[in-house]
């Protein structure tokens, strides 16, 4: 359900639609800001790839975020260096329940700024 709530806050914020690109796999989507550019990524990736025990399937976000605070957040549950992205620049954030709704706004707000043209 967290997936689609963040899906929905951001169509009503953005105006963004997902895009779903891969056939392989039909349930990840993208994000993209007005620029064209990626401001998010929601997929779904086993739990085994966050090192834990299981191969059971967990929806992530990925957005982009500053370096110095994604090394502050990875020492957290529920952050990750990111999933099949740019480590330094981007962070996995578990769907789950651990990181609440509130931080993860905040979250997809900075990455969506982070990804926006700068206007001269």
């Amino acid at each position: 359900m967290l997936r689609q709530e963040i899906l929905d806050w951001a169509k009503r914020k953005y105006s963004t639609e997902p895009e779903y690109l891969w056939a392989k796999y039909p349930d990840d989507c993208i994000l993209r800001n007005k620029d064209g550019r990626w401001y998010a990524l929601v997929m779904e990736v086993p739990r085994n790839k966050f090192g834990f025990d299981s191969n059971e399937l967990v929806s992530v976000l990925n957005v982009k975020a500053d370096m110095i605070l994604i090394d502050l957040l990875v020492e957290q549950d529920g952050y990750y260096r990111a999933y099949h992205m740019n480590k330094n620049q981007w962070i996995s954030i578990l769907l789950d329940g651990t990181v609440p709704i509130d931080i993860i706004e905040h979250m997809i707000e900075e990455s969506y700024e982070k990804t926006s043209k700068k206007k001269k």
